[in-house]
């Protein structure tokens, strides 16, 4: 297993980014957010900075963390119901140009994993509509497979896939090399799921990237906080991917921020513990 974050969950400063992240010995970075810019959206300039910051700090690009299917299913109106990330809200039908543009920025990048989600929820998942999400990923995987990419479906509370048992489902029905899971334990339980040992035992055979942050339960809903101080149980976690020989990157996706502080000062905390927890299950 190796570390890896999603930079701006430490700054928008990308170089300065690059820097906490090597003080902690992790090896990966994740792109989402550069310079107040969305991944999707970057410029060739900005695409060629990125990559002599990454050169220079002997970093790899664990994925791009996409906002590729962040719109209404089958609506040509672009809208938002949850986090964008700095990107911009688009409709259905200006997606696959979306993709095509991650796959030339994942070139650039040398990654060949782009995440992807599944829509916004909008009342409950059914049988109807589950069948829409996987006809709805036919076309992007044709161009991830011309491509030579993966695309990584993760499981998303406000996306109608929330839990490792949605995805999983989804993923296996679709049964495609160039589609795998994005595992997500936070957002399992913010979408009702127990993650470890009852998501991850779903989403188990699909596992080709690992998101990590945690939460306690206040009122009744989770409020992220330190990764190891929260109620999910990453010690089980650590210990099965070990056993399942899992080789692939453990990105910090932080969003605890405290009080007063910054994201960089929640970061380090969260970084410290999973060089703790990647220790004791090396």
């Amino acid at each position: 297993m190796k570390l890896s974050a999603i930079t701006d969950e430490i700054s928008q400063d990308f170089e300065h980014a690059l820097d906490v992240l090597a003080e902690y010995g992790a090896t990966g970075a994740e792109l989402r957010g550069l310079w107040g810019t969305n991944v999707g959206e970057l410029s060739d300039e900005q695409v060629k900075r990125a990559r002599r910051a990454l050169r220079e700090h002997g970093m790899h690009v664990s994925c791009l963390a996409s906002p590729f299917y962040k719109c209404d299913i089958e609506s040509s109106e672009a809208s938002v119901a949850g986090r964008m990330h700095l990107a911009t809200a688009r409709g259905y039908d200006q997606q696959l140009d979306l993709l095509r543009r991650l796959c030339d920025i994942a070139d650039a990048v040398e990654t060949d994993l782009i995440r992807v989600f599944a829509f916004w929820r909008r009342g409950d998942l059914t049988p109807e509509i589950e069948q829409h999400i996987i006809e709805a990923f036919h076309a992007p995987l044709e161009i991830a497979a011309t491509r030579n990419k993966v695309l990584v479906l993760e499981n998303e509370h406000a996306c109608y896939l929330g839990t490792g048992a949605e995805i999983a489902r989804v993923i296996a029905s679709i049964n495609h090399p160039n589609l795998r899971a994005c595992w997500d334990p936070g957002n399992a339980l913010s979408a009702g799921e127990t993650p470890y040992p009852d998501g991850y035992a779903a989403v188990r055979p699909y596992v080709k990237h690992i998101h990590i942050k945690d939460a306690v339960f206040v009122d009744d809903e989770p409020r992220w906080c330190v990764v190891g101080e929260g109620v999910i149980d990453y010690s089980g976690q650590f210990a099965a991917l070990r056993a399942d020989h899992y080789d692939g990157y453990i990105s910090l996706e932080t969003h605890y921020v405290p009080k007063d502080g910054t994201p960089e000062e929640g970061s380090r905390p969260c970084l410290a513990a999973l060089n703790r927890l990647l220790k004791d299950n090396a």
